[in-house]
């Protein structure tokens, strides 16, 4: 076991922003949606996962000397006008030294994205976000940083974002606690999200299972949830029940959720469970707790704030691969975890997530392991509930977990956020994983 890191991991789910930026519903099954991700969030889904790209889903957070991610000060970051947006005339750009009259100051410091020789020619991609002004994890505009940073001047002690309105969705339950139920929203809180659904898988009782009325006769239904102190003044507050209405804030436009939702259309506790934390870190009475303030965190701290457990940390860096592979054994019977484990990423790294699917600064719950033809996997979830990666270090197939009384087979083919990375690759591409017990 190592001792306690200090994390703010946080990547906002890029499907439910383009949709909530957008104001529609969009059908991520087709090809062609990619393309209106790439264009909403002016990025190439190839340089989407990684923060050394700049990528608007890390908004608000900057890469440390340790490859790790952390909060940008305020004055470091850019709201855009829309005369911002204007991209400079290059048609007669001759040489590189004339870039200088655009604002480069510093050639020699430019970063090079990518290069190609093509016969007598070098085809360079420079970083340099500053010119046209693109959006960025710096550089966002009035609507992104509304959403997620609430960087509207709104001094309310009732919040809500640019566009959005507290209406009551639907149950809290359609049937029962699933894995598969909580999916993040537009907010970097997959922390939160990893945790809750690490908690839904492993010890789904510890999930309140029930709303109350406020009054007899009264159709105001609350929700009481109880969250634990564990420490440290990030993302903590004293031990406390929180009770939250059934409320939750959806866009204005379209009725469309923005942040937490359930994969159950119209079930609702997920997004209560992240309302009720939001209110709870910011020591509010408000019902309309400001999301946005749950944005980057630490996930096995989450998830001992939800259970009431000790978190147990264990980093990537002194392990084998072989080693993770174990502690997640002893932590699961029948393959599945009976102790809810989660997983971060780093904020980038040497090799890159590019071509990975594997998401940088990012949580994701452990399900639990597999072990087929001699290879050792570890079985994950992104909060997501999409974008994993498949290949030679993935195993793809139907995995059975052994869930109390009966086998429950999960298939790690198709875009739902489940996949088996072989252990060797989870040590390359995650920082560490914990438990809380």
């Amino acid at each position: 076991m190592d001792k306690e890191p200090k994390l703010s991991i946080g990547a906002i789910n890029p499907y439910a922003l383009t949709e909530t930026l957008l104001g529609r519903k969009i059908d991520w099954s087709k090809k062609s949606s990619i393309k209106i991700m790439e264009d909403t969030l002016e990025t190439d889904y190839s340089e989407l996962f990684d923060m050394k790209f700049n990528s608007p889903i890390f908004a608000g957070l900057k890469l440390n000397k340790d490859n790790m991610p952390e909060p940008l000060k305020e004055s470091e970051i850019k709201i855009r006008k829309l005369e911002d947006s204007e991209t400079p005339d290059m048609s007669r750009l001759k040489k590189l030294s004339e870039l200088k009259a655009l604002g480069i100051k510093n050639l020699s410091d430019i970063k090079v994205k990518s290069s190609l020789i093509n016969k007598d020619s070098l085809e360079l991609k420079l970083d340099i976000p500053n010119l046209s002004q693109t959006l960025s994890k710096s550089v966002l505009s009035e609507s992104l940083a509304s959403i997620v940073l609430n960087k509207s001047g709104s001094s309310s002690k009732e919040w809500t974002p640019q566009n959005g309105v507290w209406v009551d969705k639907g149950d809290f339950f359609n049937d029962v606690v699933e894995y598969s139920d909580p999916i993040q929203g537009a907010v970097a809180n997959c922390y939160f999200i990893a945790a809750l659904n690490a908690v839904a898988w492993a010890d789904p009782y510890k999930i309140v299972h029930r709303n109350r009325a406020t009054a007899t006769g009264e159709t105001r239904r609350v929700s009481a949830i109880q969250f634990y102190s564990k420490g440290g003044n990030n993302k903590n507050a004293p031990t406390k029940l929180i009770e939250v209405s059934d409320k939750t804030v959806v866009n204005a436009s379209n009725n469309n959720w923005i942040y937490c939702r359930s994969n159950d259309n119209n079930e609702i506790y997920p997004a209560l469970y992240e309302k009720a934390f939001a209110k709870w870190i910011t020591k509010t009475n408000s019902d309309k707790p400001d999301i946005t303030k749950t944005a980057w965190g630490n996930c096995v701290k989450a998830t001992a704030q939800l259970n009431n457990k000790k978190p147990y940390y264990y980093n990537t860096k002194n392990r084998t691969g072989s080693e993770m592979y174990s502690i997640v054994r002893a932590n699961a019977r029948g393959r599945k975890t009976i102790h809810p484990m989660t997983a971060w990423t780093y904020g980038s790294s040497d090799k890159t997530y590019t071509g990975t699917n594997v998401v940088a600064s990012h949580c994701y719950t452990i399900l639990g392991w597999s072990f087929n033809r001699g290879k050792k996997y570890i079985v994950l979830r992104n909060p997501w509930g999409r974008t994993e990666p498949a290949g030679l270090n993935t195993y793809q197939g139907l995995i059975s977990f052994f869930d109390g009384s009966f086998w429950r087979p999960i298939n790690t083919i198709g875009n739902d956020g489940v996949f088996a990375l072989e252990a060797n690759s989870f040590k390359s591409l995650f920082a560490g994983l914990g438990v809380a017990k």
